[in-house]
């Protein structure tokens, strides 16, 4: 019996031994592989961060690289541009020169066909003028001439015609009269006492005389 109970005894002190020694190996596994995740992680950034570093120095070449290539064609661009301006500007200053000169040319021929002409101009201005003088003179003797032709004929019809109307103040009546013909386009009406008359502009009776 006593052995029995140390065997028991000696059973449950071997499990709780091994139980033990299982949970500080699956700490101490945990804890390695923890470490080992850390360094991993570690070691990624570490290479993200040589990698980024890498880029940004190849960056930074690239635009100084870029830089230079620019300020070159930037100093051959004003070079070219100098040479482009001093060529325009002895052909400018000789074209200048070439147009002076011709200018001259010309204004001295000119001057000579001018001088030439001048008395011609002056005697065909002077034989256009008394022409036209002249012309001026029939045509306004014949215009004159023709009005007094027109006034003779014209004015008696005019008088004549002034003779015929008479105009007054006296209005239109409400009650229109009789319509008994029509005269100059206008509707002619005759009154109670057989007067004649058509309706003006004004509003106001005219008068025709027995003779229309």
């Amino acid at each position: 019996m006593k052995n029995l109970l140390l065997i028991c005894l000696v059973f449950l002190l071997s499990g709780n031994f091994y139980a033990q020694e299982t949970k500080e190996k699956k700490a101490t596994k945990a804890k390695t592989e923890k470490a080992a995740q850390v360094k991993k992680e570690k070691a990624a950034a570490k290479k993200e961060a040589d990698k980024m570093k890498k880029e940004a120095s190849k960056a930074e070449a690239d635009a100084k690289k870029e830089a230079a290539k620019t300020k070159k064609a930037e100093a051959k661009a004003k070079k070219e541009a100098k040479e482009t301006s001093d060529k325009v500007g002895a052909k400018t200053k000789k074209a200048k020169a070439d147009i002076k000169k011709e200018t001259k040319e010309t204004t001295d021929k000119i001057g000579t066909k001018t001088k030439k002409s001048k008395n011609k101009a002056k005697k065909e201005i002077k034989e256009l003028t008394d022409k036209t003088t002249e012309k001026t003179k029939k045509t306004t003797a014949d215009a004159k001439k023709e009005t007094k032709k027109v006034e003779n004929k014209v004015m008696p019809k005019i008088k004549k015609t002034s003779e015929k109307v008479r105009e007054t103040t006296e209005k239109a009546p409400k009650v229109p009269d009789k319509i008994t013909g029509e005269y100059n386009g206008k509707k002619v009406y005759t009154g109670p006492r057989g007067g004649r008359y058509y309706i003006n502009s004004n509003g106001n009776k005219t008068y025709i005389s027995d003779d229309e």
